[in-house]
């Protein structure tokens, strides 16, 4: 093979090795495509959601207007729904616009890469389009089926209808899809802080556009300098919503791709992007402004739902810890569902008035006693706006438990030097459980600890349980571990133990411990010295060299071959280990 003159049938074997070759990578071109499939599918049902959790807000809101009564009563009321009204549909306004610019690029490029765009069949495997604009669902982007389309590997496309001919200064759709994207950012956070309520008129315009930053961090820090710079804005009430809005809306304008300086947002994402990923990043992109939409539709639902709804059910209300230690004092707090804080309610536990009752709920103090459980009850009673008092009695069920600690070791049952014992204990009782040693360092890992102990011959740990509600801590015992050094690993040639038969043609030896040593530990070999028939030869790791096998392939069979094995183990104590085997 080595420059020779190849057979026909070394020809043949070689044609078929390069066809292998690319059958699997068209197998890996199809795999990532789909994935991007995937991806588009789980970005469009996202999109749905957002689009429908948007419209709820919407429907509350009106719900709320329509309910009010058109009076003199209700006018300041009224004017404030329909302003909110108001600032909810230019929301929806300017986002149906960004949406649908979106859209026109995913249909330009899929049209132009042969795929059909005319017909919308919803459900169908063979369609493209499944889902068209509604008037009334001017938000929502057009459904697509992805896995239908046939180019989608096609990458020319959409490079160049997006891009253009440079990826640091986009040409082609991306440059205004780019620029409609800005704008929608500082039509989104002007439309949602620019509004009069009453006599109040507050605006909001955002600063030089803020497009590069070196982390999170320095985004957060810039974009929240500019919000608080608008001193016209509510930002008491607007400032968060504000700023999270244009932070979830921006994106690194220039970037470093592949050492390459500066190159355009646009660039990087649509760079060589094959059609059905290039439809998915725009996919992202409408979720993004789906998002923003949700979150500004809520903030602004927030501001006339908070404060501004009366009741007309009332129910009773008691919570606290659902075990308890016999022993123990526990607090429930009892309460109605909605209530007056000029309006109390009235609290009784086991026919006694509660005296502490505040911030609309009583507080119940009782001892735990007792096995098994312990049923609370009482009543909790509050007056409406003609005085009319209305009583509800309330139950709450606690578990008792019995206190008691135990501490296990999984592995075995000591302690060894130099290695990480996992160490595991139970507060039965309590929902924390902490343990402590002497002689033994104790680190929480995962669900137990990890016990290292020191020179001497026994170690302690002592097992607590901790209430995190009271804040308490009370010791449950105290359990004493013997402490040893690790024991010595077992040289192994290839599969082979000491006494065993073993391979000429091996070449490695192993240090470990044999099944019945139960500790998961990895040794590293430090040198190895092999002897057979009066011949020895050295080495170190634990891979025999050149001239150690050549020695060991001229063994008769039967011959006993011997290792010298000098390793250590995570205790960095050095020790040696013998093998004979027979070949």
């Amino acid at each position: 093979m080595a420059g020779g003159k190849e057979t026909p049938r070394q020809k043949m074997i070689g044609m078929m090795y390069l066809v292998l070759t690319a059958l699997l990578a068209l197998n890996v071109s199809k795999s990532i495509l789909d994935a991007f499939v995937a991806i588009e599918e789980n970005t469009q049902k996202a999109n749905v959601a957002q689009y429908e959790r948007g419209k709820g807000f919407i429907g509350e809101v009106r719900s709320e207007l329509s309910s009010t009564p058109n009076n003199a009563e209700n006018k300041a009321k009224r004017a404030k729904l329909e302003a909110v009204l108001k600032q909810m549909d230019e929301v929806d306004k300017i986002t149906a616009v960004m949406i649908q610019e979106i859209d026109k690029i995913k249909l330009d490029i899929l049209e132009k890469s042969g795929e059909a765009v005319k017909e919308y069949k919803e459900k169908s495997e063979e369609h493209v389009l499944w889902k068209p604009y509604k008037k009334e669902e001017s938000c929502l982007p057009i459904r697509m089926n992805l896995m239908a389309v046939q180019a989608k590997d096609q990458y020319d496309v959409p490079m160049h209808e997006i891009i253009g001919e440079d990826i640091k200064s986009p040409n082609g759709s991306g440059k205004k899809l780019w620029a409609d994207f800005l704008k929608y950012r500082d039509d989104m956070v002007k439309t949602l802080g620019t509004y009069k309520f009453g006599e109040k008129t507050f605006t909001f315009k955002p600063s030089a556009p803020i497009n590069q930053f070196e982390s999170n961090a320095d985004l957060v820090q810039k974009v929240k300098k500019m919000v608080e710079s608008n001193k016209t804005a509510n930002l008491k009430e607007d400032q968060n919503v504000l700023a999270d809005i244009y932070i979830n809306l921006t994106k690194p304008e220039r970037l470093k791709v592949h050492d390459l300086e500066g190159v355009h947002w646009i660039g990087a994402t649509f760079d060589h992007a094959p059609l059905v990923a290039a439809v998915a990043s725009l996919s992202s992109m409408e979720q993004d402004v789906l998002s923003a939409r949700a979150m500004a539709l809520a903030h602004l639902k927030g501001k006339v739902s908070t404060g501004e709804y009366s009741f007309n059910k009332i129910m009773p209300l008691a919570y606290g810890p659902l075990i308890a230690n016999s022993g123990e004092e526990v607090e429930v707090q009892v309460m109605m569902a909605a209530f007056d804080s000029d309006n109390q309610p009235s609290v009784t536990y086991g026919g006694n008035k509660v005296p502490d009752v505040k911030d609309g709920y009583g507080t119940v103090k009782a001892k735990v006693a007792g096995s098994g459980e312990m049923v609370m009850s009482g009543t909790v009673a509050i007056r409406n706006k003609s005085g009319v008092e209305k009583k509800e009695n309330w139950t709450h069920t606690i578990k008792i438990m019995k206190p008691e600690g135990t501490v296990s070791l999984p592995e075995m049952n000591m302690m060894y030097r130099g290695y990480d014992n996992k160490v595991e204990g139970v507060a039965s009782g309590y929902d924390q459980t902490v343990l402590t040693g002497s002689n033994v360092s104790l680190t929480k890992s995962g669900k137990g600890y990890i016990g290292k102990p020191g020179k001497g011959k026994t170690c302690t740990v002592t097992i607590s349980g901790k209430n995190t509600v009271t804040n308490k801590t009370v010791s449950l015992g105290v359990f004493t571990f013997r402490v040893s050094n690790l024991p010595p690993a077992k040289i192994y040639f290839g599969n082979a133990s000491d006494g065993s038969k073993g391979s000429k043609f091996e070449t490695k030896l192993f240090t470990k411990y044999p099944p019945e040593i139960p500790l998961n530990v990895s040794f590293q070999t430090l040198s190895w010295e092999m002897s057979f028939m009066g011949r020895s030869v050295k080495g170190v790791g634990s891979r025999l060299d050149a001239k150690a096998q050549a020695l060991l392939k001229q063994a008769k069979p039967g011959s006993d071959v011997s290792f010298i094995v000098k390793y250590k183990g995570p205790d960095n104590v050095q020790r040696t280990g013998v093998c004979v085997v027979k070949l």
